[in-house]
């Protein structure tokens, strides 16, 4: 696609593909309500604004254009992997506790769900209402209460192996495309450093959705844009590409 304003990166603190779109010559700014790595251009209640705009009233996405793109890095913690054992009353969390305290922790964990479960369809409805193109990027991994219960539309697609395009770790994620289509190029970049939960510094949050496991590097980065949303090809990559890596 062809990005002629401002790529908006909400809920990235890292200004990781902020500024990757940058050094491509692609002006882009990062959202969010916390400044934790000092890369945060606004910080704001995304989802305040969402509920806002779903309902009809001002907010940030009146500056928004068609011209533009939302990348929205949303927030995975209730719909990833690991909360089907809060919800099985499973958890090696609250292992140690009474039955009744797992039940009430997996009803608390429900209303969250479905909290972000209908910030993530209004953000879905006010891109569709004006018209402004949105790619949502959220982990794959299975179970997965979006994608393998059906709770969502399907992903555009699915980067199963990121370390192939050069990310630390080997994590699948999913993409939706909204109001546009993604490119198909294949850039390989050897991973330089790979992490594991197992190799993050002592004191790391180390879950599935943590601020570690959910950077990406930079070279991900640039080949996911190059890739699947501006189609340049990149002297530095190897163009090939195993079958199956994603869907």
């Amino acid at each position: 696609m062809t990005i002629e304003g401002t790529v908006h990166c909400f809920f990235e603190q890292s200004g990781t593909f902020k500024n990757e779109f940058v050094a491509l010559g692609i002006p882009a700014l990062d959202y969010d309500i916390q400044n934790n790595f000092g890369q945060t251009d606004h910080v704001i209640d995304l989802f305040a604004e969402i509920e806002k705009a779903a309902g009809g009233g001002i907010s940030i996405f009146d500056s928004i254009s068609s011209n533009d793109l939302i990348m929205a890095f949303f927030p995975c913690i209730y719909f990833e992997t690991i909360q089907q054992l809060f919800f099985a009353l499973a958890s090696r969390n609250l292992e140690k506790h009474p039955v009744q305290e797992k039940i009430r922790y997996a009803l608390e964990r429900l209303e969250q769900r479905t909290k972000f479960h209908r910030l993530l369809y209004q953000l879905l409805l006010v891109c569709y209402d004006k018209n402004l193109r949105l790619i949502i990027e959220n982990p794959a991994t299975v179970p997965n209460y979006l994608i393998s219960g059906q709770n969502f539309p399907p992903p555009t697609m699915i980067d199963r192996h990121r370390r192939m395009r050069g990310d630390w770790f080997d994590k699948p994620t999913a993409y939706w495309f909204i109001n546009c289509e993604p490119t198909n190029l294949e850039s390989y970049t050897p991973c330089r450093e790979k992490r594991t939960v197992l190799s993050l510094p002592p004191g790391a949050k180390a879950g599935i959705c943590s601020e570690e496991r959910s950077l990406m590097s930079p070279e991900y980065a640039r080949n996911f844009i190059c890739d699947f949303i501006i189609g340049q090809r990149q002297e530095h990559t190897t163009v090939t590409l195993f079958d199956g890596l994603w869907m």
